[in-house]
């Protein structure tokens, strides 16, 4: 294997320093039109008439749907092509917004979810196999890391700006959208639109693959392959008892955390004066997603406390946020909420990547995509699991009792993670 050159921008060929850019401008818009909607979304919905139940449903229809189609269509980017299965993806999120802005009705806006789930599916690793396939052919040997952090920024920027936006124009343009008979939060769904239109244009000018040869057949093997790798999967995890309990453990950590991600704004939406609620509640969402990425980065260090054994670090991890989400719930005023909240985040970040660690340890390469397969389902499921349980006490009782009650999945996950670092210690973890 041939050694790596250090990456520098200025020294590679101009094509590829285009190529470079040109995925950056990419990731930047298609995450804009997501993050204009990402922090009004629980809004806007309870503004259409739905309660916490419906909201959790809704998104739980959003997880069922990625659940059920992200196996077979899994290969049909490398069969037909990145760019129009990014193509087709792009229009499903069109649909999606199309439906949200036509109607108030239940089932149409769980249409419109189940969109934006089978636009999730397709999306799944198709343009960024494009660009890392690209840029080795621009740039043999050149080290794709930094690049990939360049693209990474770019799809962080873009969700962070677009959350900040997209929580500002409802307060800033709502009265000119109620006197047109429009919901306030219609504005930012609008503006979503408008940018994933311009990203369907940018996508089919900009991005430029080979024409791959047809196969008819692509779709109908996905769809055909998928009771076989969920069964590989499954026995793959009864034979490896580590990975049973490491998926156990992430389904109850999605449980409790998932509902706490999609109804958050509704809870603080209350604490905060109504002329600039939803601008807050933007700004809140940026800084969310930034505190994600920051505990990510801290995610090594922490691991080094604990003397890199990932499972301790990741059952610490579960029991943090457990006394965070409680501690969450209690909060009364908005200051207190969000100094938690941005902690929370902050811990959810340092979890993803014990728990990945673990995971590729436990496989070989001939097993490792069946894996993360199923770690997916399991993960989608038990959001979709969580939404629903969390989101019926949350209309019955209260939001907080609701996520008091999500707590103690987190602890179950804990101990889950306890047990499987026991089972991990003789192996030098």
């Amino acid at each position: 294997m041939a050694t790596e050159i250090e990456f520098s921008f200025a020294a590679l060929t101009s094509s590829a320093r285009r190529h470079i850019r040109v995925f950056q401008i990419h990731q930047f818009l298609d995450r804009f039109a997501m993050g204009l909607t990402v922090a009004v979304v629980a809004l806007a919905l309870t503004d259409r008439g739905m309660d916490l139940f419906q909201i959790s449903l809704l998104f739980g229809v959003y997880s069922l749907t990625t659940m059920a189609m992200e196996l077979p269509f899994g290969g049909l980017a490398d069969s037909i092509g990145r760019k129009p299965v990014f193509l087709t993806a792009t229009v499903a999120s069109l649909i999606s917004l199309a439906l949200f802005l036509s109607t108030s009705d239940f089932y149409v806006l769980a249409l419109s979810f189940a969109c934006i789930g089978f636009g999730r599916a397709l999306r799944s690793g198709t343009l960024d196999a494009w660009f890392v396939e690209t840029f080795k052919a621009a740039a043999p040997n050149v080290d794709i890391q930094p690049a990939l952090a360049k693209a990474q920024w770019a799809n962080a920027m873009g969700l962070a700006i677009g959350a900040v936006l997209g929580g500002f124009m409802p307060d800033a343009l709502g009265v000119v959208a109620k006197n047109l008979g429009f919901s306030i939060y219609d504005v930012s769904y609008a503006a979503s639109f408008g940018v994933m239109l311009g990203v369907f244009v940018f996508t089919l000018l900009a991005i430029v693959e080979k024409p791959r040869p047809k196969n008819g057949n692509a779709l109908r093997k996905g769809f055909a392959n998928v009771p076989m790798v969920t069964r590989d999967a499954s026995l793959l995890a009864f034979e490896h008892p580590a990975l049973s309990m490491l998926l156990g453990s992430l389904a109850f950590f999605l449980m409790a955390t998932n509902p706490v991600e999609v109804i958050w704004p509704t809870q603080a939406k209350p604490m905060l004066d109504e002329d600039y609620a939803n601008t807050v509640i933007g700004v809140v969402t940026a800084t969310y997603f930034f505190s994600i990425a920051f505990g990510a980065s801290l995610s090594s260090y922490i691991n080094r406390i604990f003397k890199r054994r990932h499972a301790v670090t990741l059952a610490t991890t579960f029991a943090c946020l457990a006394v965070a989400q409680i501690a969450l719930a209690l909060q009364g005023s908005i200051i207190g909420f969000v100094a938690v909240f941005i902690l929370y985040s902050v811990i959810l970040g340092v979890s993803e990547t014990p728990a990945s660690a673990i995971l590729h340890r436990c496989v070989g390469d001939s097993q490792r995509s069946t894996m993360l397969s199923l770690r997916s389902l399991i993960q989608q499921l038990g959001a979709a699991l969580g939404l629903v349980l969390v989101g019926a006490v949350a209309e019955t009782y209260s939001t907080p009792i609701a996520w008091i009650l999500g707590a103690v999945f987190l602890f179950l996950a804990m101990t889950l993670a306890l047990v499987l670092a026991k089972r991990l210690a003789p192996e030098s973890e």
